[in-house]
């Protein structure tokens, strides 16, 4: 793994999932499947930020 790159970490239990993102990356209404809570939530990540997307 780069330095550049990190985790992506659920929004919901906080541990990390198989998604790795750099710092410059970009997505809206992304699909996050979390394999250590079994849920999915919607996100938006903006230079690496991740936030809950609200869904309108």
């Amino acid at each position: 793994m780069r330095e550049s790159e990190t985790w992506v970490t659920c929004p919901v239990c906080g541990r990390k999932t198989k998604n790795r993102i750099r710092a410059d990356t970009e997505a809206k209404r992304l699909p996050l499947w979390c394999p250590v809570c079994k849920n999915e939530s919607v996100v938006d990540i903006t230079l690496g930020k991740i936030n809950i997307s609200k869904l309108s």
